[in-house]
């Protein structure tokens, strides 16, 4: 076979050029410190590599979300806590509101104290996170929630909405609490209705009012507003006041502390009635936060000599219940923020120790051994060397050599 000039300098280039090629190649893999570059490398570690790339990546993602949703919970766990101390605060100035030696002038002193405690709770109710967004405003994190009315009632101008980040593949965290939901939406510490008193009441108070029977209780037809009339201390009526006021329950032998029973409904009484006492009844399942504290204030605003010592009493006993029930409620949200915060923790350690692993599995993959890739380094650079002074050597020769 004929080996031309041309031909021998074709293969010998081609030669050098994958030689150097290799050297190039092994100062790559040193200078990152990586063993699998490309799939080229190791087609089967390059396909493992990019599921720990992308399981990561995605770990990050939630790290982020976990800052965020930390950061959120937390400050609705600071804005509990200051609501509760301001609970009890109030409820202690309620309490002491109620010792009758008090003058008129004290009582409107501890009025004031708790209008101050009111301005306070609305303040935490209108918290802002670092982002300048309202926390209990649900959606409309641009709209201040709550807002006093003149005649110191508070409106929630916010919406139900809940938002939520995910934590993990499966987890999703609430980042808020709705406004509604944290200072609207407390337990009606009665059960289901609310009492109204009039007509000069004796005494007798409602302790339990709830829905016993759903299924006898008919809200469209008769919605649950009832009046309850005392003719004699044992003739008690009970009429619908909505439609045509019918007569829905009748006894002439009422006892205090007497169950009453009637279209599913269920209301205890306690104290003892005289003639012409009564009241109504009207359907409540939620009392807002700030119409206890404001039925608070008022209370105390009547002063030292309300017109009707005995429903002053009995109103007395009915906004302190409430109140308990109010702070019931902050704790409870408190517990939830709280239970949140325990989730995003423990997510939190589970990333850690799968990055931890995933990390490790990357780099007995992927990272290179320096000691082994140097060897081969300086052997590539021999092989190339020693390529190369042959070829030197032999493109140097002819014929008239050997004559």
């Amino acid at each position: 076979m004929r080996v031309s000039t041309a031909q021998f300098y074709f293969q010998n280039s081609q030669r050098l050029s994958d030689k150097q090629s290799g050297v190039n190649d092994q100062m790559k893999y040193i200078s990152s410190g990586k063993r699998v570059l490309t799939a080229k490398d190791d087609a089967v570690s390059y396909g493992t590599l990019t599921g720990y790339k992308n399981e990561l990546t995605n770990l990050e993602k939630y790290q982020r979300n976990i800052v965020q949703a930390k950061n959120r919970n937390n400050l609705q766990d600071t804005s509990f806590a200051n609501a509760e101390s301001l609970m009890q605060e109030l409820k202690q100035l309620f309490i002491q509101a109620n010792n009758g030696s008090l003058s008129d002038e004290d009582l409107k002193s501890l009025a004031q104290l708790a209008g101050n405690s009111q301005s306070q709770m609305l303040d935490i109710a209108n918290t802002k996170d670092e982002t300048g967004g309202y926390i209990f405003a649900g959606y409309q994190i641009e709209k201040r929630p709550f807002n006093l009315q003149p005649d110191n009632s508070v409106v929630y101008v916010g919406d139900s909405g809940k938002r939520e980040v995910q934590v993990a593949k499966n987890v999703m965290v609430e980042t808020n609490q709705p406004g509604d939901e944290a200072f609207e939406k407390v337990e009606n510490a009665i059960g289901d209705f609310t009492p109204n008193y009039v007509n000069n009441n004796s005494g007798v108070t409602v302790q339990r009012a709830v829905i016993a029977d759903p299924s006898s209780y008919d809200p469209i037809t008769s919605p649950g507003d009832y009046k309850f009339v005392f003719t004699s201390p044992t003739d008690l009526t009970v009429v619908d006041n909505n439609g045509a006021g019918a007569t829905v329950f009748s006894t002439t032998s009422y006892v205090p502390g007497q169950t009453i029973a009637f279209n599913g409904i269920e209301v205890q009484l306690s104290g003892n009635p005289l003639p012409g006492d009564e009241f109504d009844i009207t359907p409540t399942e939620e009392i807002s936060l700030f119409d206890t504290i404001k039925a608070a204030i008022d209370w105390m605003n009547v002063g030292d000599n309300p017109a009707d010592p005995v429903q002053h009493g009995v109103d007395y006993g009915e906004i302190l219940t409430q109140l308990n029930e109010g702070l019931n409620h902050i704790t409870s949200r408190r517990t939830d923020a709280g239970i949140r915060l325990k989730l995003i923790e423990t997510q939190e350690n589970n990333h850690a120790d799968a990055e931890l692993i995933m990390s490790a599995n990357r780099s007995n993959i992927e990272d290179l051994d320096f000691a082994k890739a140097i060897a081969t380094f300086e052997q590539s650079q021999v092989a190339l060397q020693a390529a190369q002074q042959t070829f030197v050597q032999i493109k140097g020769l002819s014929l008239f050599n050997y004559i």
